[in-house]
């Protein structure tokens, strides 16, 4: 019973993280994407 939750546990953090991942990295590209468009204005 005990190394079941465990796993499920295990598994959900996994899944939580992954997402937690791909906002960062989205957030980061829209940043980027911005950062461009701001710097190209100011030329």
């Amino acid at each position: 019973m005990a190394k079941e939750e465990i796993k499920k546990l295990v598994e959900d953090s996994k899944k939580t993280l992954e997402h937690d991942h791909e906002n960062f990295a989205k957030s980061i590209k829209n940043d980027l994407v911005s950062f461009k468009k701001k710097t190209l204005d100011r030329i």
